[in-house]
């Protein structure tokens, strides 16, 4: 019912985001004089706000047309290399001709990176910046999961334990000695992944693994999002955060957890934050501040871009991660048969990366990595706690470019080179 009524919302409101959208262009022509004047412009900027602010936002583009190497210009181009009905495995592909002009002669390939997008509510492309930071140096793919609501219900399930499928599918299709990033979400299905892979003496199995902002073990330094999974029932998420996607969606009758439902949930945390940042929108505007106004546009763009998560996803996920916290307890079962291990890991480099301000992953529990993954040698882990950041600026933003971006790339390098003796010894 839920869904039904945010869609009729919709609908209802579009006539009036026409009209807002057709007087916002009145006012804007340079022949209608009221538009020059402050009441103009304040009109103007009404309108502007609240279309952005009642639109319904698609799945975002990429915008990562090329990077910059030795200072020449590399075009890229997003392309898929793999796919299933729930997720596309996209290769930042370089222009290999202009690429080749960048490098010494008989240089290394690029360490390959797989980075692991959360499925937490929006689209990969929340991560563009993550992407951006490891052009340069890495040979970048990333995970683009589908939205629920697209997907027939005669494609049947998607549960974690299909996550962890596909991650190793994906990781198959890299070839071993590839570097894995999980930011937030992926972190437990990924070292659960990569811990069976160890136990099976997978060929394909990473060099490094790097997890950022991530609920390992969700019950050190609790935030409000964690303490409310333990405070509600698991019947509570089952009854009041489930809906039913209606027509005309493709993936209609699925039960589905909302990405609206999870957007309301990450604004009311910092109300007053998103409150001011529109004000200060319309400010810009009316003050005629186009870069700022173009910066907040490229925010929302992306923030209020959601996709929904299937009903058994999103249920054991806060079952099994932020209810009773299978993995660092050592009881998670895959297909509730095979336990899993992380203690069997041995040749994979770890690293942690968290934010001292991050108000959804606390400090420690990323770090609890380290703690479960007892068979890695010390030599072979890392930790880093990055100061002043809260969780998005973990994996975005000027801190991560220049502090958190370069620490990863030398730990990948590290093991690059380790993994490449290692070959050559073996010859």
């Amino acid at each position: 019912m839920l869904y039904s009524l945010v869609e009729m919302n919709r609908v209802v409101m579009a006539p009036m985001r026409l009209a807002a959208r057709a007087g916002r262009a009145a006012l804007a022509s340079p022949l209608n004089p009221l538009g020059q004047t402050s009441y103009g412009k304040s009109l103007s900027a009404m309108a502007d706000v609240f279309e952005s602010a009642t639109r319904y936002y698609g799945k975002p583009e990429w915008r990562i047309d090329s990077v910059r190497i030795n200072s020449v210009p590399v075009p890229v181009t997003p392309t898929p290399v793999w796919r299933s009905p729930w997720c596309q495995l996209i290769h930042f592909r370089k222009d290999a001709d202009v690429f080749a002009t960048t490098q010494r002669k008989n240089a290394a390939p690029l360490p390959r990176l797989l980075i692991v997008a959360p499925l937490s509510g929006h689209y990969a492309t929340l991560l563009r910046g993550t992407v951006e930071g490891f052009l340069e140096t890495h040979d970048v793919y990333i995970t683009d999961w589908s939205d629920a609501r697209m997907a027939p219900v005669w494609l049947g399930r998607f549960d974690l334990d299909d996550y962890i499928d596909h991650i190793r599918r994906m990781l198959t299709e890299l070839g071993g000695g590839a570097h894995v990033l999980a930011v937030c979400q992926p972190g437990p299905p990924v070292l659960a992944a990569i811990s069976m892979m160890a136990e099976d003496g997978d060929p394909a199995l990473p060099a490094s693994m790097t997890y950022m902002g991530s609920p390992i073990d969700a019950r050190r330094s609790p935030t409000v999002p964690n303490k409310l999974s333990e405070e509600r029932s698991f019947d509570w998420f089952e009854q009041n955060m489930i809906h039913t996607v209606p027509a005309p969606y493709p993936g209609m009758l699925r039960r589905v957890y909302p990405g609206f439902v999870q957007l309301a949930s990450f604004m009311n945390m910092n109300w007053n934050r998103h409150v001011d940042a529109h004000w200060k929108f319309f400010n810009h505007l009316v003050g005629g501040d186009g870069d700022n106004a173009a910066k907040h546009r490229e925010f929302y763009d992306e923030y209020l871009s959601v996709l929904d998560l299937t009903e058994e996803f999103y249920l054991q996920t806060i079952q099994r991660v932020f209810q009773e916290h299978h993995l660092p307890r050592g009881i998670y079962k895959y297909r509730g048969e095979r336990l899993v291990k992380p203690s069997v890991i041995r040749d994979v480099a770890l690293m942690t990366v968290e934010g001292e301000k991050d108000d959804i992953s606390g400090i420690g529990q990323t770090q609890a990595a380290h703690d479960i993954c007892t068979g890695i040698p010390k030599e072979m882990r890392t930790d880093y706690i990055q100061p002043g950041v809260g969780h998005y600026g973990v994996f975005n933003g000027s801190r991560f470019e220049t502090e958190i971006a370069p620490r990863v790339t030398q730990f990948t390098r590290r093991f690059t080179k380790r993994e490449a003796e290692d070959a050559a010894a073996k010859r």
